[in-house]
């Protein structure tokens, strides 16, 4: 192998490594195991790149390059044999080695394909190198149009942007390979857009040409053209759609629709009402053209304005009644001024506006119309009935001044306390008032117009009962003071204080003293302590239960009203039989003895009887509430029950609804408490059931020889013949049911005649009814 043969084959291997890394691998190795006995030089393989363009078409196949070994002499002694990607079917070699495409083909959906070749020898049918790996590469024609993936694109940008503004990038993408030609290298136009917008030929990014308003338009429609082959003849395009809206900035300032707004308002109308509303049109949209409304000048005290955020009008409100009388037409100023302002535009002019309000006042019938709304008027307590206790005024606010008439409403209790004069509203009093009753009395007053009823106002008047010393002072509570026996002249046995009804505007002051009959021979003491207390001492040593068993002392209570007023209080003092110090319980006890006249030793006594005597009760009781016990068996207990239970009259010989005389059917009678059946709602039904068991049945006859049987040798059991009287009445009297459970007739509306008819049996019964008839009659 020569040198140049050997550089070339070098050359091949480096161009052909970023396809197949095992290339370099297979031309170094050695050949199959076959060929390891024979000992020659490497060889290997000489080719050049491999391309086939993409897209041809042609009814023979066309050439895309060859493979030689170097062992090869060109003499037909070697074939060339092709496996891998397309081998056979697309790609196909001859036995020189040269290589042709029978298809076409498509760089987009198969960029390469990887095959292998081997070079047989002919006569030995084994491969004289190495099985050769290699790449075909698909050669890009432009054959794809430039796409826009994302459109139609919206974009949005500021009104008024300076020229240069970025507003949005539209991009394309192309098919065809970018690493060869211009095929995928795109450029961006501009086809409908100008003069406001412009795009960069290689970015896409589109931007502001101009200033644009979007008062003017707020829309614009741009179309994007992008060309591959770097807008070279031939190449493909396509469009794209953009669509750019202004947003808004606030370059508008609001306007007033008129210069001058006319209204009216009548007098009548409360403060809160709705006057009128003014509207400033602004060209800006959402909070660029929110705006404020405001008064200015003297009538904001009158008027008032807020402004509607959902429609932005200006909303006239009543802040103040007017009075048709008193000022008929008034005249503001409105004023409108932008909410959020953009300083860039301040140079351009205020964002405000301002119009004129004329507002006519209309005349109404007011009702009439106090000097005060409320009314604070003071009397004096025990003041005679008719005393003056203030005067209201009202007036009719019209021209015409109609006369009032004044009433008290709110209140009957009121009314008999004071009255007015429907006529001039003077206030008096119809009874003597205690301002320990009630310091304070509320009224309202009306006034009502005399031609128009309908017209009324009202005022408060609060009257102040002022307090006159008419109540002396007293003791707060019963004192219970004891004093021991062996007190010591000096003590101190009871602090006393006293309350007064009256209110002092100076603070109550209670003065304490002896009454003057008893301060010359008293053995106690008042000790004044100057704080509204007193302290009772004692003034001799040594008292005796036995000689003196209460002492009532007098103390005089002195106020510091105007004028003063005293009261005499009695202390009821009792001899406790202690020694200096007082036991309230003993003392108490001591007295109750001593007032019942009882030793100690007495009251025991009596206390021992009273146990006694309730032991005894008791013991009378307990016996006579076990002899009530019932002697009788159960069974008798039983049939007790029958008996005892039956509280209704008899109504008839028919007549078994006292109880259940299916009873009697059974020969050992089980008994349970039931309650009494209601008779009137099943009086038919049992009285069929009465009717099936009479005397002569023999469960019957049996049931009653056995409890004849109990009654005869049980000494204890009731007398048997209520139970022949109760159980069953028989069934063959003439005179049928007596009963009156069933009727629905009174008895002054039956005839009791046929008693007569049934002989002398009924004849006391028949004299009974025939005579209460006659009365009733």
């Amino acid at each position: 192998m020569n040198c140049s043969t050997l550089l070339s084959l070098v050359l091949m291997l480096v161009r052909l490594w970023p396809c197949s890394p095992s290339m370099q691998n297979h031309s170094a190795q050695n050949t199959d195991q076959s060929f390891t006995a024979v000992q020659r030089v490497k060889h290997g393989w000489v080719w050049e790149p491999l391309f086939a363009t993409e897209e041809q078409t042609s009814v023979v196949p066309v050439y895309v390059g060859q493979l030689k070994s170097d062992l090869d002499k060109q003499d037909g002694n070697l074939k060339y044999i092709l496996t891998g990607e397309g081998a056979g079917s697309i790609f196909i070699i001859e036995n020189n080695g040269k290589i042709y495409v029978t298809q076409k083909l498509d760089r987009e959906k198969k960029p390469f394909y990887t095959l292998r070749a081997q070079a047989i020898n002919r006569s030995t049918q084994l491969p004289v190198e190495p099985e050769l790996e290699f790449v075909i590469k698909v050669r890009d024609v432009n054959d794809h149009e430039p796409q826009f993936l994302d459109g139609p694109y919206v974009a949005t940008v500021p009104e008024m942007s300076p020229e240069g503004t970025s507003v949005t990038q539209v991009t394309a993408t192309d098919g065809d390979d970018p690493s060869y030609g211009n095929s995928a290298r795109l450029l961006y136009s501009l086809l409908q857009g100008q003069p406001y917008f412009s795009v960069e030929p290689k970015t896409g990014v589109i931007r502001m040409a101009s200033q644009m308003d979007r008062e003017t338009k707020d829309q614009y429609l741009v179309i994007i053209q992008a060309k591959d082959m770097v807008g070279q003849a031939g190449a493909f395009s396509a469009t794209a759609t953009v669509t750019i809206n202004l947003s808004d900035i606030n370059d508008n300032p609001p306007k007033f629709q008129q210069r001058l707004y006319y209204m009216s308002v009548s007098e009548e109308a409360p403060v809160g009402t709705t006057v009128g509303k003014v509207f400033a049109e602004d060209s800006d949209i959402g909070d660029n053209a929110a705006m404020n409304y405001f008064i200015e000048g003297d009538s904001s005290d009158v008027f008032d304005i807020i402004t509607n955020n959902e429609t932005q009008e200006g909303i006239i409100l009543l802040k103040k009644r007017v009075d048709y009388e008193s000022k008929r037409r008034y005249s503001i100023r409105a004023k409108v001024v932008n909410r959020y302002i953009d300083d860039r535009f301040l140079k351009e002019g205020p964002f405000e506006d301002t119009t004129i309000v004329k507002i006519n006042v209309e005349d109404a019938d007011e009702p009439p119309v106090f000097t005060f709304e409320n009314y604070v008027m003071e009397i004096a307590e025990a003041a005679v009935s008719g005393s003056l206790v203030g005067v209201v005024t009202a007036r009719d606010p019209d021209n015409d001044d109609c006369p009032v008439r004044y009433s008290i409403v709110h209140g009957m209790h009121l009314k008999r306390l004071f009255s007015i004069n429907e006529h001039n509203g003077t206030i008096i009093t119809t009874k003597p008032l205690d301002r320990e009753i009630a310091s304070w009395h509320n009224i309202t007053v009306t006034a009502t117009e005399t031609r128009n009823p309908e017209k009324i106002s009202e005022a408060n008047v609060y009257i102040q009962v002022l307090n006159v010393n008419d109540h002396a002072p007293e003791f707060p509570k019963y004192y219970e003071t004891f004093v021991c026996e062996n007190a010591v002249s000096g003590q101190l046995i009871q602090s006393i204080s006293a309350v007064d009804q009256d209110d002092s505007a100076e603070g109550h002051h209670f003065y304490f003293s002896l009454a003057q009959e008893a301060t010359n021979n008293s053995r106690f003491t008042v000790k004044d302590n100057q704080d509204n207390t007193a302290g009772i001492f004692t003034a001799k040593s040594g008292f005796r239960r036995q000689e003196q068993f209460s002492f009532y002392l007098p103390i005089l209570i002195l106020d510091n009203g105007t004028p003063p007023l005293t009261s005499t209080n009695t202390l009821t003092i009792t001899v406790c039989d202690c020694d200096t110090e007082v036991n309230t319980f003993y003392c108490r006890y001591g007295a109750f003895m001593y007032a019942m006249g009882l030793s100690t030793e007495a009251l025991v006594a009596v206390l021992a009887c009273i146990l006694t005597l309730l032991v005894f009760f008791l013991a009378v009781v307990a016996i006579r509430q076990q002899r009530k016990k019932s002697p009788f068996s159960e069974k008798m207990e039983e049939f007790r029950e029958n008996i005892v239970r039956y509280d209704d009259e008899g109504g008839g010989e028919e007549d078994t609804e006292a109880f259940d005389i299916s009873a009697l059917r059974t020969h050992t009678v089980m008994r349970t408490h039931k309650p009494r059946k209601k008779v009137t709602t099943e009086i038919h039904s049992l009285y069929r059931q009465s009717l099936q068991v009479g005397p002569d049945s023999a469960i019957f006859r049996q049931f009653i020889s056995e409890k004849l049987e109990e009654a005869n040798t049980d000494p204890s059991a009731p007398p048997y013949d209520s139970l022949q009287t109760y159980a069953f009445e028989g069934t063959g009297s003439l005179a049928g049911s007596l009963s009156s459970l069933g009727s629905n007739m009174s008895d002054m509306d039956q005839s009791y005649d046929y008693l007569a008819d049934w002989g002398p049996q009924f004849k006391k019964l028949a004299g009974m009814y025939t005579s209460h008839r006659s009365v009733g009659d």
